[in-house]
């Protein structure tokens, strides 16, 4: 099932949310990731030294510089700058900014678009089981809508089906997140027991929560309906597909007949793909038809 979107979300915070359902619902029960914090390395021992060392080695240079020794100390100043060059780098990157352990910024940017657009994502934990099968149903007729190649090539409205079906998608799992949440503390309250001065009163609280179930599912069933046109205008798409194909093979089927003499017995079985692709056509443009009609109760 995992996390329904609402639509008005962007995609990319979209896509993000759906792929972190674990970590959102860690952060919704209150876990927030630590904030990143310098850890610098203390100094050592050694960057002390280097820089006792500093006026030592200079003094003793110039000593070198003015003996018969010179080479010795152009060797000596060069072993020395090197070695405080490689201690510098080692200091540069002791001090770099590091994040806590364990922390990834990863985490850190999941949960401030978690917070961002709280209430506008909901998690599989916010519908009960019955609920979690009625929007899986949604979800299923949806995908199989907006998957389909009749919906590709143009055939449906695939503009109005890219906004419409997304939106009821998300309306009908906000629905049955709240019936959800509804059901679960109708569920604690009689399990703590019912006077008979309230039971006059629970009665109509059920049953307001079985017709809601029931106008939620009856949008789903309008879905699969309109789900179910779409699969059939599939079929004959792809059968008229296969026939227009074995159409467009036809000429070398009966040039081989024709040099093989045996196109007086073949060929009125074969001349009947024209009549078959005009049967897929035709029912094609039906199943559409109907498809169209369905997606207006849909709007209704």
């Amino acid at each position: 099932m995992g996390v329904v979107v609402d639509p008005g979300v962007s995609p990319e915070v979209a896509g993000l949310l759906r792929a972190n359902a674990p970590l959102l619902s860690r952060i919704r029960a209150g876990w927030v990731p630590p904030a990143e914090v310098s850890s610098p390395r203390p100094k050592s021992p050694t960057s002390a030294a280097l820089l006792a060392a500093t006026p030592v080695m200079v003094a003793l240079m110039a000593v070198l510089l003015a003996s018969p020794v010179r080479p010795a100390a152009f060797v000596l100043l060069g072993v020395y700058v090197f070695i405080v060059l490689v201690r510098i780098a080692s200091m540069n990157e002791a001090t770099a900014w590091r994040p806590e352990a364990g922390h990834r910024p990863y985490d850190r940017g999941v949960y401030e678009q978690a917070r961002w657009y709280d209430g506008r994502y909901l998690l599989p934990e916010d519908f009960d089981q019955e609920a979690g099968a009625v929007l899986l149903r949604a979800q299923r007729a949806i995908g199989s809508v907006l998957r389909s190649h009749v919906n590709a090539e143009g055939l449906l409205d695939d503009a109005r089906n890219a906004v419409m079906l997304p939106a009821q998608e998300w309306e009908i799992a906000r629905l049955l997140a709240k019936l959800s949440a509804l059901r679960l503390e109708h569920r604690e309250l009689l399990a703590r027991g019912i006077a008979p001065e309230v039971a006059a009163v629970i009665e109509p609280l059920e049953r307001a929560l079985v017709n809601s179930e029931a106008a939620v599912v009856a949008r789903v069933e309008a879905l699969e309906r309109y789900a179910a046109h779409v699969a059939e205008a599939e079929r004959a798409f792809h059968a008229r597909s296969q026939i227009e194909e074995l159409r467009a093979r036809l000429p070398r089927y009966e040039e081989l007949l024709a040099e093989s003499g045996a196109d007086s017995l073949a060929v009125p079985e074969i001349e009947r793909l024209t009549d078959d692709a005009d049967v897929l056509e035709r029912t094609l443009r039906r199943s559409v038809q109907s498809a169209h009609e369905a997606f207006r109760y849909l709007e209704g």
